[in-house]
């Protein structure tokens, strides 16, 4: 399946950010907008999208002092939960996905995202026919939420003009419904045009090379400082606008190339989304001030699922070279239970990752499983770090459930540990979880390496859009038992400071 993440019931890249079983109300009709407003955008005729669905999955197991010798049977994951919580916006939206890529039932849906299904098995044949189908699976009108079947005439729903996003079934819905959807209609033309062009991420054209960092790491405050130390940044972009898969994409979407100062924002944007997670653990490394350049170093990815590792290339996490030179070698271990074969899928390392390079390996299955298996057996290495990418235990209890085992090993332990999440809402959610299981919060605030790139909730899609790892949460040990562990003062911290001995983060919503 080519490119393109949708957030669509709940939880981790896959939904709204609320309980992921709970009840999503459409908007309600509003009155007209006055005529001072500025009016809807006339609706163009259908045309393509590029779009990969988005699935993953939290620990769920209870904390056994051994393998069970039976295996657990799996209750609901991050993303069962959000496929279904799709039908409570959109009736039927979920039968309509799996009817337009060819699949029979939401276990297909999961063996796609498992890499385990060809785009021949959607009937896809050529690259009109895979945006096309992508596309498709976004048609419903977004003021009556009904679906093309339950109108007289499936094709009479057209898209918004303005952002090439929302579609809707006649001009009154969409008048209806412009008072809300104005408020959003510029983001989601980024919207829907970084879910285009995401298809050259898995070409391989995204990202561009990248240049070693000419700044100590805690000199770069952000993607404007990292942009600023990449050579010849035109030139790069350039080469991506002319290359053979960009001419192929506008091709074969189905509407007009857009122009290429458009393009090149959004070549950035999914630069950012792409290097977002290694400079992310970077950022990890830094506050909690683990050096790279004094031993080699491992770093535990707790939860990770097809997010992380679809379509993956051993070098996907680089970056950390090119912002730590000289470091004694680094192995990023993703354990997870939906973690997708591929190159990546190789033991972890019983030894010390290779002097000056990142090795990426992983491990298919429950965290404290491969903690008890690997860690404690010296088959694999103790972590310097644990990072977390949207974990998404604050989403409903039965996901809390799961994870819980995974919390109190990490907190047991007094590993070093980095979550993120897409929200202030998430992050208070998750903080006050964190809390009452007596966990030392180190610190949280915005991440200056969050995504640029928007994300839609699929089946409401007007709503502001949220960004991959926007805040990050600092955790060491239990909260009475993390001596020497002092938070910053607000301005300390990332923002162009060495952070302490200690790794204090500016803490504090407002």
């Amino acid at each position: 399946m080519a490119g393109g993440r949708r957030r669509g019931g709940g939880g981790r890249r896959g939904g709204p950010r609320q309980h992921p079983g709970a009840h999503e109300p459409a908007p309600s009709p509003a009155p007209l907008s006055s005529p001072a407003s500025p009016s809807p955008a006339p609706l163009s005729s259908p045309a393509p999208a590029v779009v990969q669905q988005n699935t993953g999955a939290a620990p769920k197991t209870g904390r056994p002092k051994k393998p069970p010798e039976q295996p657990v049977a799996r209750g609901p994951d991050v993303d069962s939960l959000g496929f279904q919580a799709m039908d409570r916006n959109v009736p039927g939206l979920s039968h309509l996905i799996l009817q337009k890529l060819n699949m029979k039932s939401y276990e297909d849906y999961k063996s796609a995202m498992d890499g385990r299904k060809s785009g021949s098995d959607f009937g896809i044949r050529t690259y009109f026919d895979m945006f096309q189908k992508m596309e498709d699976t976004f048609k419903f009108c977004a003021e009556c939420k009904k679906l093309p079947d339950a109108l007289p005439d499936p094709k009479s729903l057209r898209r918004c003009k303005r952002c090439q996003n929302v579609y809707y079934c006649g001009a009154a819905c969409q008048r209806a419904n412009w008072p809300l959807h104005k408020k959003f209609c510029k983001k989601l033309k980024l919207v829907a045009l970084d879910r285009l062009v995401e298809w050259l991420v898995f070409t391989g054209d995204i990202p561009f090379p990248t240049e070693t960092w000419t700044r100590p790491a805690w000199d770069v405050e952000g993607w404007e400082d990292w942009f600023s130390m990449q050579g010849q940044l035109e030139e790069k972009l350039d080469a991506i606008l002319a290359g053979r898969y960009m001419t192929l994409l506008w091709a074969n979407a189905g509407k007009p190339r857009p122009e290429d100062g458009e393009l090149r924002e959004s070549i950035q944007r999914l630069v950012t989304d792409f290097h977002s997670r290694p400079l992310t653990i970077g950022l990890g490394l830094r506050l909690f001030s683990i050096d790279p350049l004094a031993k080699a170093l491992t770093v535990h990815v707790v939860g990770a699922s097809h997010v992380e590792t679809l379509n993956s290339r051993v070098t996907d996490y680089d970056e950390l070279t090119q912002m730590f030179p000289e470091h004694r070698g680094m192995e990023v271990v993703m354990v997870g239970l939906d973690v997708v074969d591929g190159p990546i899928m190789r033991p972890p390392l019983a030894m010390p990752a290779p002097w000056g390079r990142v090795y990426l390996s992983s491990y298919k299955g429950l965290y404290h499983d491969f903690w008890e298996s690997h860690v404690e057996t010296k088959l694999a290495t103790r972590p310097d770090l644990v990072v977390g990418f949207h974990p998404g235990f604050h989403a409903c209890p039965d996901l809390l459930a799961g994870w819980l085992p995974t919390l109190l090993l990490l907190r047991d332990y007094r590993l070093p540990v980095l979550f993120t999440v897409y929200s202030e809402q998430e992050l208070k959610a998750s903080l006050q979880i964190l809390v009452e299981l007596d966990t030392h919060i180190v610190g949280y605030a915005a991440n200056p390496f969050a995504s640029r790139r928007p994300e839609q909730v699929h089946s409401s899609p007007n709503k502001a859009p949220v960004y991959c790892s926007s805040y990050y949460i600092a955790l060491l040990g239990l909260a009475a038992a993390a001596p020497g562990v002092e938070e910053l003062e607000d301005g300390d911290g990332w923002q162009g400071a060495e952070p302490s001995a200690a790794g204090g983060i500016a803490a504090g919503l407002g």
